[in-house]
């Protein structure tokens, strides 16, 4: 397409987005390679400066297991479960907030915009209760296994972020939550995504990851629209497996929860998330009611 038949097809949308709260769930090798980083965060902040009002939450999985390693602990799994007991959770916090958090604000600012850095412990955003035992099935075995400080929401409270939304800043969440007590937990970045969408009336949830959306079984063929109904049978069919379930159940409870659309797309292509959102095409798969 020609540069002008580019702007004039993106102009509807974003007439119609300009005003509209978006959260972004940052993951995948977005999170790990520079380069494709600085293409997401200059992405939302063209968004930010064309009216919409952006979050950005981000995970951190693989640069804890680095950080972990690099200081002599082993990190330890069950069944794909990370065990968080306190000096994994200070290392977590460590990441998530003093690096990756940290690192995304000034990205921000390097493209010209303001960014403020977040934990659920602020202002008492996120508030979680620890996560019950978990049953886990380890080839013939189930056993049942306490995660430690890992957290299951239980409240958001969105006035710290709508302030700052108001005041034209791009709030950055890390995963960390805080109890009723006052200690933190570990919460997995897709449901706190999914949740913060619901309670700041988001009116898109994107999550950035590895895959050019949601596939088939055969892993051939991409999705571009579904229904939640047709998710749910495409969960219930196994077609959806691994890491996509906790992205599918926050993008499907986020819908149920009142936010128009959810997008899954491929974060590691430049710029995917500006042709998503722009284009009649997009690159991913659209989730609605």
């Amino acid at each position: 397409m020609k540069r002008e038949e580019v702007l004039m097809e993106a102009l509807p949308y974003i007439q119609k987005f300009h005003g509209k709260n978006i959260v972004i769930k940052l993951g995948g090798h977005a999170m790990v390679d520079q380069e494709i980083l600085e293409d997401t965060i200059q992405d939302a902040v063209l968004l930010h400066y064309v009216g919409m009002r952006v979050v950005l939450v981000h995970g951190g999985g693989p640069e804890i297991t680095e950080k972990m390693q690099a200081m002599g602990k082993e990190p330890r799994f069950v069944a794909g479960l990370r065990i968080t007991d306190e000096e994994t959770l200070e290392i977590a916090q460590m990441v998530l907030v003093g690096k990756i958090n940290d690192g995304i604000v000034s990205l921000i600012a390097k493209f010209g915009a303001r960014g403020v850095g977040l934990s659920g412990n602020d202002g008492n955003l996120i508030i979680a209760v620890k996560m019950a035992l978990q049953k886990v099935r380890t080839g013939e075995e189930e056993q049942v296994v306490d995660l430690g400080y890992v957290g299951e929401i239980e409240d958001v409270n969105p006035a710290v972020l709508i302030t700052l939304l108001d005041n034209h800043y791009i709030p950055v969440v890390a995963p960390i939550a805080i109890d009723r007590e006052g200690g933190s937990l570990n919460i997995n970045a897709d449901t706190a995504a999914g949740r913060i969408a619901i309670a700041i009336g988001a009116y898109k949830l994107v999550s950035l990851t590895d895959v050019d959306g949601v596939m088939d079984s055969g892993r051939k063929k991409i999705f571009r629209r579904l229904t939640v109904s047709q998710v749910e049978a495409l969960m219930a069919d196994g077609s959806i497996s691994g890491g996509m379930i906790p992205k599918i159940a926050s993008s499907v409870e986020a819908l149920k929860g009142g936010v128009e659309a959810a997008h899954i797309i491929n974060g590691n292509k430049g710029h995917n998330l500006l042709l998503e959102l722009f284009s009649n095409a997009g690159v991913g798969t659209m989730l609605s009611l």
